[in-house]
């Protein structure tokens, strides 16, 4: 489709129906819409989200440390339908003024404190427990490159290339051309890096793999904006052999089930507030209930 010639104005004005499959809820103000109380479990850590790639990083980095025996990372799950624009409700933006998923509140101190940003969330229980992420020195200066790598790279995937080849109303050639080249070029630098090492920052897995996973792991694997093919990811054989790797640990795959509200119903777990809720509460057995 030939684009149609944009001349700027002078001063830009906000057009609420800009369509889009996320018009309803894109707005150019930050703040509340409405009041919400967001609802509170039991365990330490209370987490609002939704099953997007920035949300499966904590869900899934939460997972892996249950996994590997911390206890103390037991957490509740709550589900945000960005749809529906909960994310604007007023307890959710006490915790995260700026309206995005995943919010944590951190009960384990002397006060709830609110954490916010997927890649400070990550930072944040990593130095907690002591797990994934290495306390000092090159090591840790190592991931943490990555794991900035991917929450500078990401909104070049997600809102540049995600947006015009998958959501936009009208496919334009120009900014796919431009977004494809530069996914393209990501995975270039990852399929470069993982030529020499088993993980991103190198043969211990790490918070940096976990967040990159999420997204450019799951692209791979063709999970995100059915681009796989003309992305040409089997191209890139170091990612796909990392993609796969990371894709078959137990904890991963609990992780992206967790707030999980679309696709197979036996991999969505609306919420979670105790590990035997995989087996007891996705939405394929509460519906095979109901029935």
């Amino acid at each position: 489709m030939t684009e149609t010639p944009y001349t700027p104005p002078k001063v830009w004005v906000w057009e609420q129906d800009n369509g889009g499959e996320f018009a309803s809820i894109n707005r150019p103000i930050a703040g509340t819409t409405h009041d919400k109380e967001l609802p509170v479990g039991e365990h330490p850590f209370q987490l609002y989200s939704l099953a997007t790639p920035n949300g499966v990083k904590v869900t899934i980095m939460l997972e892996e440390l249950l996994a590997a025996g911390h206890n103390g990372a037991e957490y509740d799950a709550w589900l945000i339908n960005i749809g529906k624009g909960d994310q604007f409700g007023s307890d959710f933006v006490d915790i995260n003024p700026n309206s995005k998923i995943p919010a944590l509140m951190d009960h384990t101190g002397e006060a709830p404190l609110p954490v916010f940003e997927s890649g400070s969330i990550l930072v944040h229980l990593a130095d907690k427990f002591d797990a994934f992420l290495p306390k000092s020195g090159p090591e840790r200066t190592k991931v943490m490159n990555w794991l900035f790598w991917q929450m500078g790279s990401a909104p070049y995937l997600g809102g540049g290339f995600g947006h015009f080849y998958h959501y936009a109303p009208e496919q334009w050639q120009y900014p796919i051309d431009r977004f494809t080249m530069e996914t393209k070029r990501q995975l270039d630098v990852l399929n470069r890096q993982l030529a020499n090492s088993e993980f991103i920052a190198g043969d211990s897995y790490s918070i940096a793999d976990i967040a990159i996973w999420s997204w450019y792991g799951q692209l791979a694997l063709g999970r995100l904006y059915g681009a796989a093919e003309f992305l040409d990811v089997e191209s890139y054989e170091n990612v796909m052999r990392w993609a796969k790797a990371i894709d078959a640990r137990p904890a991963v795959l609990r992780g992206r089930m967790v707030n999980r509200s679309f696709g197979e119903l036996h991999l969505q777990l609306h919420e979670r507030h105790s590990a035997e809720d995989f087996e007891t509460k996705t939405q394929d057995k509460l519906e095979s209930e109901q029935s």
